[in-house]
């Protein structure tokens, strides 16, 4: 698993690099779940990626009074947090990176493999692919493992508990992440 110059070096040694895309689907939950799992199990770093867009609006059209560009990125940085504190639960994760990068995931993904040993996605269907798993099969610099949502048990079946403000965001975060913990 390494290409030399690839990996990252901790305490004086290589350690290979997993990265992992996320969106906050149950797929990737648990695509997040396997990389997690095989980066403490093979001692690797883990990159945790998630890709978000600006609002695509016409020249022409009127401002809608909706967030900037900085508030967004804001936005996918918590989804972020939020999603990796649902499905892994909350505390340190080790050797864990976490990257909020604009663009499509597509673009994103197969750059960061770039940089990485395995690229791990999940797939909501065992029998079609996507345009994200597409492009990075296509695409990726490093192999790739595409997970099944169903494929992969969970640890905890409860929540994490959250200190502060609640937003629609956190619940919608939540929602997401319990519906493919139960699943």
């Amino acid at each position: 698993m390494g290409k030399e110059g690839w990996s990252v070096i901790v305490h004086g040694e290589m350690r290979p690099t997993i990265v992992v895309g996320i969106s906050g689907s149950p797929a990737s939950a648990a695509a997040l779940r396997w990389a997690a799992d095989e980066a403490h199990r093979r001692h690797c770093q883990l990159r945790i990626v998630l890709a978000w867009q600006p609002e695509q609006r016409a020249f022409y059209a009127r401002p809608t009074g909706r967030p900037d560009q900085q508030y967004r990125q804001d936005d996918a940085a918590h989804l972020l947090t939020t999603i990796i504190s649902a499905v892994l639960g909350p505390g340190p994760l080790g050797s864990t990176v976490t990257s909020v990068v604009q663009g499509t995931a597509e673009r994103a993904l197969v750059a960061e493999s770039a940089r990485a040993d395995l690229l791990v996605l999940g797939s909501g269907s065992a029998s079609t692919i996507g345009p994200v798993i597409r492009a990075c099969l296509t695409d990726a610099h490093c192999p790739v493992v595409v997970v099944s949502q169903r494929a992969v048990p969970h640890h905890s079946s409860k929540p994490p508990t959250q200190s502060g403000t609640r937003s629609v965001r956190d619940d919608h975060a939540r929602q997401l992440m319990a519906s493919s913990l139960s699943g």
